[in-house]
This record gives structure tokens, C-alpha cells and sequence, in this order.
């Protein structure tokens, strides 16, 4: 198992200290209580803890593909594993000077509970040729955002915020008040100073982030665990220090099942990672 720090100020790089197994592409690692959702441990930090495991294999496999990143992950949730140690395995399906492709698995007690393709490229470090401009929402969190705090509604269910600083927006968030809206909500998501400080964990953080919105039927009048069929997370570009906006909406909330896309936006407006998941409508209480 990794040997934990005590430094509160960095606690999402503890998901990303992985220590290599004896079998290559094996990995141990350890998801604390603080990345869970209820008592499930979040998705988007699942995620991020295997893009981790899939990185650092590709570059001990290869060292002049250390300038890759994890573009794109397509990820299936078979199970919902406790907080606590995990184990990543990881294998490489294709090397290349521009694209490569990898598996992972999250593994808890012997049993895969997230299975992750991932493709590794080169972050878009380029000015975007077009770039559509979110200017309707504030770069950082207004006075009267709701805070994640541990005593607030959201905060009491949902840990992550006692690992980072986030608010949701009490305009888009109708349910919070009683009221329905449109299927849509808002955020404001910071990482504390420690994990800001490592490019990497930066780079993880905003594909976790991509997958914090609550779900967006909760607007209409729907509560519950909605399990994930299937997301697929991109990177786009690391993130500049300070804020990101997550912008979460759907196309279409159906019967069964809905869609969700979170949009992630960093401190200067950039769009560094989107996400796009099917999931099930929770179920009637």
C-alpha cells in the first residue's frame, strides 16, 4: 500500500501516489473516504486514479512518450468499490508518436469495478482556432453559492467537498429550494494549494471534475442514486491555477434512462475537459 502523507493541503495527490507491483502495469493505490458520494466512491475519481496507473505505465514503458496525456477515457462502472486500497492494471494496446491506447481496471478484493480505455495524445496547447465564450458565468464563485461544507445539503452527502473547495450555483440549483427547473446546473470547483502545485494531479483533477455535477434530473423533481452506464472523459489542456466552471446539461431526460455533458473551464475560460455519460434514472422512492 502507499505510504500516506499527513499534508491536508494536497489530498487528491494521495489518489494519484500509485506504487508499482511486481507484475508491470500493476498498481496499488488508496481512495479515501473524502472522494465518495454517500458511501460510494465517486465516479470522475475513479477515473482520474486510472488515468494515473495508465500513465505512469506508459512512460515507464516507453520514456519518450512522457509528453502524452490522457485525452480520452471511455469508462464502464461494474461495481461500486469501499473506500480504501484499490489495485490498478493496466496494459498497453498500441504505441505511436502521436497516438497510444491503453486498458485499465480498478480492482477492489479481486472483483474489476471500473473498466477504462484509454487514448494518450498531445494536449491542445495550440490558440484555438474558434472558442465560444461562456461570459454569463462568473470566473469564480458569487456570495450566494452554495458551499460543499460538511454541514450543508450537499456537503453532508457528498465528501468531495471536504477535499476541495466547491460551490454549486443557487440559480440553476432549483431543487435546493424546493422547485423544479431545467435540467441543468452549475458549479465552482478548486483544488487546495498542494495539488494546484503538481502539473499531473492538476491534469487528473480537472477529468475528476468532469464528473461532479449532481445529476440534472434532480431539477425535475427526481432523487437518488443514478448509476452510470457509460461515461467517456476528455482532457483537453491542463488547467491554469484558480476556478474551474463545470457547466452540466442534458439533451434529453428520458423514461429510463438520461444524458448528462459537463463542460470544464478553467481560471482563463479555456476548455480543459468535457465529459458525456448515459445514465440510469434513479429510482422512484
Amino acid at each position: 500500500m502507499p505510504e500516506l502523507t499527513a499534508d491536508v493541503d494536497a489530498p487528491f495527490s494521495r489518489v494519484c501516489a500509485l506504487t508499482e507491483l511486481e507484475t508491470p502495469g500493476h498498481y496499488a493505490g488508496v481512495i479515501e473516504r473524502t472522494w465518495t458520494i454517500g458511501k460510494k466512491v465517486h465516479g470522475g475519481t475513479m477515473v482520474a486514479g486510472s488515468a494515473a496507473a495508465a500513465t505512469s505505465f506508459l512512460r515507464a514503458t516507453d520514456p519518450g512518450l512522457a509528453e502524452m496525456s490522457p485525452i480520452s477515457a471511455s469508462s464502464d462502472f461494474l461495481g461500486a468499490p469501499e473506500p480504501g486500497a484499490v489495485e490498478y492494471r493496466v496494459s498497453l494496446r498500441k504505441t505511436g508518436r502521436q497516438i497510444c491506447l491503453a486498458d485499465a481496471e480498478l480492482i477492489q478484493n479481486g472483483r474489476t469495478c471500473v473498466r477504462t480505455a484509454f487514448t494518450f495524445g498531445h494536449l491542445d496547447d495550440i490558440d484555438p482556432l474558434y472558442a465560444y465564450e461562456y461570459s454569463d458565468m462568473p470566473a469564480a464563485p458569487p456570495a450566494d453559492a452554495i458551499g460543499y461544507d460538511a454541514e450543508s445539503p450537499m456537503g453532508s452527502i457528498v465528501h468531495v467537498g471536504q477535499g476541495a473547495e466547491v460551490f454549486i450555483d443557487r440559480e440553476w440549483a432549483r431543487f435546493l429550494a424546493g422547485e423544479k427547473g431545467e435540467p441543468r446546473l452549475r458549479l465552482w470547483m478548486r483544488p487546495f494549494d498542494g495539488d494546484q502545485a503538481d502539473p499531473d494531479v492538476s491534469m487528473y483533477f480537472a477529468m475528476m471534475a468532469a464528473d461532479m455535477s449532481p445529476p440534472v434530473p434532480m431539477n425535475l423533481g427526481h432523487f437518488g442514486w443514478a448509476p452510470t452506464v457509460q461515461m467517456t472523459t476528455y482532457l483537453r489542456r491542463r488547467p491554469a491555477p484558480g476556478w474551474l466552471r463545470i457547466i452540466a446539461s442534458s439533451h434529453e431526460v428520458g423514461g429510463r434512462m438520461f444524458d448528462e455533458d459537463q463542460l470544464i473551464l478553467d481560471a482563463t475560460g479555456a476548455v480543459v475537459a468535457q465529459s458525456r455519460q448515459l445514465a440510469l434514472m434513479p429510482l422512484p422512492r
